[in-house]
């Protein structure tokens, strides 16, 4: 089975904040409230200038990106983990489409953590990885205060020990 690829052996995933899934919905309505208004005045316009009443039918479009998201998101989150182990730190992601960094801390060039406002209402932010690749760098969404600022500490010691030769 390929869930032995995205499960190293001798690594324990830890998951990220449920929180997230909240802040993420909240975020969707949002962005789907601005998107059916948008699209309610275009059909209200077409009712009422070309007088084409079936328009309406066209908030189906939001309301099902609504419900397909509101499905979704929860089970994006819950499939969200991340892993410290010796030399590297492991994340993954994905349900469908899954994916797995390995990153060793000695190619981390630094370690930031975010927080936007809806973040810091729900005590929630983002720890981040940069390393020399584009490709390698990488961030851990959802983490609790706490959380994020103990895995900053340890990933930017672990980098700053690790580092040597570079």
């Amino acid at each position: 089975m390929t869930d032995e690829l995205f499960n190293p052996a001798g690594v324990t995933f830890k998951p990220i904040s449920m929180k997230l899934i909240t802040v993420r919905i909240l975020g969707l309505l949002a962005g789907i409230a601005v998107f059916a208004l948008a699209l309610g005045g275009f059909a209200g316009a077409m009712m009422c200038t070309q007088g084409i009443p079936w328009f309406w039918f066209l908030e189906i479009v939001p309301i099902g990106l609504l419900v397909w998201q509101l499905w979704l998101i929860p089970r994006q989150v819950k499939a969200w983990g991340y892993a410290e182990s010796e030399r590297d730190l492991f994340l993954r992601r994905g349900i469908m489409f899954k994916k797995m960094w390995a990153i060793p801390y000695g190619r981390m060039q630094f370690v930031d953590v975010q927080q936007g406002p809806i973040d810091r209402i729900f005590g929630i932010a983002q720890v981040s990885m940069k390393t020399a690749s584009t490709e390698s760098a990488a961030s851990i969404p959802g983490l609790d205060h706490a959380e994020a600022d103990r895995l900053r500490q340890i990933l930017t010691a672990r980098g700053e020990s690790l580092r040597a030769g570079l």
